[in-house]
């Protein structure tokens, strides 16, 4: 059983969540909340395996909340949810460590696939994201200057792509799906501001990710 909180600042998308995943054979619902310090202060002792994260919140945004939750609970996975389909806000949680990104208008099979590959240890973006930032990757320059999060499996990744190994190749040897080793790639490509594999290596090598 995969163990989920929900944090969202409506009760109706909550409702409609707790619908969705008690129809789920594989989830549990740990709690909902619709403050980031209720959520805080319960995942102290609930500790679920899965957070759905709105993004606009009162007091704490979530933004603030995947820096204070993956600085005290890094085993924590963190799936947004979010109306927010702009680049900006994925690039910027991503960045900042959050596992997963899909939108409210998402289907209940996404989101079920997404919790699952979150849980995992995957990154996932909805496909219709994934579009968006690859597009955007091409027509600009990346300015962030927050400190990329990079998990042991995107290491692991970004040196096999560093050997100069296809995204099949690396799915066969690390035993994943191809679509899970692209989902990789783009979250590299973001987290590090580059636009293609060469960029990637060069920039992975400037930050002593990789020899």
């Amino acid at each position: 059983m995969i163990k989920i909180a929900i944090i969202d600042d409506h009760p109706l998308v909550i409702t409609g969540l707790r619908h969705i995943l008690d129809g789920s054979a594989n989830t549990e619902i740990t709690g909902s909340y619709t403050k980031g310090k209720e959520l805080l202060q319960a995942i102290a002792w609930e500790q679920p395996d899965v957070i759905l994260l709105d993004i606009q919140l009162p007091g704490q945004t979530g933004d603030e909340l995947v820096d204070i939750i993956k600085g005290k609970y890094p085993g924590i996975k963190i799936l947004v949810l979010t109306n927010f389909d702009n680049v900006f806000y994925v690039r910027n949680m991503i960045k900042k460590g959050a596992n997963g990104y899909v939108l409210k208008t998402t289907s209940e099979d996404i989101l079920l696939e997404a919790i699952t590959a979150v849980y995992k240890g995957e990154m996932y973006l909805e496909p219709v994201l994934r579009e968006k930032v690859l597009l955007d990757n091409l027509q600009v320059k990346n300015t962030f200057t927050i400190e990329p999060v990079i998990t042991r499996m995107e290491k692991e990744v970004l040196q096999l792509i560093a050997a100069d190994m296809t995204s099949q190749q690396i799915a066969d040897k690390l035993l994943l799906s191809k679509r899970t080793i692209d989902n990789y790639r783009l979250s590299l490509l973001m987290k590090l501001g580059v636009k293609n594999p060469a960029g990637l290596v060069k920039k992975a090598i400037q930050l002593g990710l990789i020899d």
